[in-house]
């Protein structure tokens, strides 16, 4: 079995220099990195990575909890995440707080007993103010989706206000007035500020807004379904609807056809996350941007950056989202 002294003396560089490859440390450079690395090939040579630890006192680990593993916002989060700690030789341990507050204290408090360096949190139930009494708290940690006052430079965090005056803004500008809604659950921040940014849209052109043609959903696509069944029950007038999240939209379209009635021709369809599966929907669904699988890297680099000193890439801790025109959603006919 190979050892350090081989890779080193292969390589022509000090066992200082092999450590912060094997650290990947910013202060070697990508010449000599790569010399390192071809030596280490060459050798077969793997790191003891339990000697590593016990020489940093580090676990090498960090701890992620999210809301949900389930659905394709959570999945391209955690792959984001995960993918970006394995290319810097770090291992991630997942806990789910299935948006509860009292199950992710316990969530975050089994990450801690695994010792891990720093935690990356997607939370729902938990308040801003038990986040703020995190900040003191001797591991380090950063925020997924959301903004929290007086933790701004812990958290990566998108723009949900502006996706939803971005979907409403464009039926408007389509010649839709009546635009029906369905929310994701109120009581989640990100649900709150996209109807919000909803409202502020209808009142930049003069239309208030009524909540007979708005329906609470819970983000899965049965709610979209049974919101759009609502909806039609109500007898309300709209020539559009908007859902806060992709999965309702797809629950939505089947109501839709169950109507008897066609998208964009009767009825346009927007939705809000632009999941992998959207333009392969029937229509293609328009939707908001939401780079979830960006932020989920994003998250991973500060942790890197701040806690294991690798800062090789550079971090964007706030996303603006866009629309995405397809073929759901049109003029007004």
């Amino acid at each position: 079995m190979a050892t350090i002294y081989e890779v080193s003396k292969l390589a022509g560089v000090s066992l200082a220099t092999v450590s912060r490859v094997m650290n990947n440390s910013s202060r070697v450079s990508p010449k000599t990195r790569q010399k390192v690395l071809a030596a280490m090939q060459k050798l077969d040579y793997h790191p003891n990575t339990i000697a590593q630890s016990l020489a940093s006192k580090r676990s090498n680990s960090v701890g992620v909890l999210v809301s949900e593993l389930h659905g394709p916002i959570f999945g391209s989060l955690v792959s984001g995440i995960e993918e970006e700690l394995t290319r810097a030789g770090k291992f991630s341990i997942f806990a789910v707080g299935h948006s509860d507050g009292e199950k992710e204290k316990d969530g975050i408090n089994f990450l801690i007993s695994r010792n891990c360096d720093a935690l990356i949190f997607h939370l729902e139930a938990s308040s801003d103010e038990f986040l703020l009494a995190q900040k003191n708290s001797a591991l380090p940690f950063v925020i997924v989706n959301r903004l929290v006052s007086g933790l701004e430079e812990n958290c990566i965090s998108l723009n949900n206000v502006k996706g939803g005056i971005e979907a409403t803004r464009f039926l408007l500008k389509q010649g839709h007035r009546d635009i029906a809604y369905i929310s994701g659950p109120l009581h989640w921040g990100d649900a709150g500020q996209r109807l919000a940014g909803h409202k502020t849209a209808l009142a930049e052109f003069g239309i208030p807004f009524d909540p007979n043609i708005m329906v609470e959903g819970d983000y899965l696509v049965q709610s979209g379904y049974v919101a759009m069944k609502q909806l039609f029950g109500r007898k309300a007038k709209f020539t559009a609807v908007i859902c806060a999240n992709d999965e309702m939209a797809v629950g939505a379209m089947d109501a839709i056809r169950e109507q008897g009635l066609s998208m964009p021709e009767d009825i346009s369809l927007v939705g809000f996350d632009n999941v992998r599966w959207a333009p392969f929907l029937s229509p293609k669904l328009t939707t908001v941007n939401n780079p979830v699988n960006e932020m989920g890297r994003m998250a991973a680099r500060w942790v890197l950056k701040n806690v294991y000193g690798i800062n090789d890439r550079p971090i964007q801790t706030f996303f603006e989202p866009e629309i995405v025109v397809r073929e759901s959603a049109g003029a007004r006919v």
